[in-house]
């Protein structure tokens, strides 16, 4: 399975920077932290791409 870490990323839960990643399994995404092991995941179909100002996000995923 193939990790994409989230740069300048904070988990919610240990504070740690650069410490989260992202995973897809069976149509779901997974955010975990490396650092603490704390996981967040959410269907495919509940990411909804959109714009901030200059930025264009992919994604923005919501536990």
């Amino acid at each position: 399975m193939k990790k994409r870490f989230i740069a300048g990323a904070i988990c919610p839960k240990c504070k740690a920077m650069d410490s989260l990643a992202l995973t897809k399994e069976h149509g779901v995404e997974k955010v975990t932290c490396v650092s603490c092991g704390m996981q967040m995941s959410q269907p495919e179909e509940q990411v909804e791409p959109q714009v901030r100002g200059d930025e264009q996000v992919i994604g923005v995923f919501k536990p």
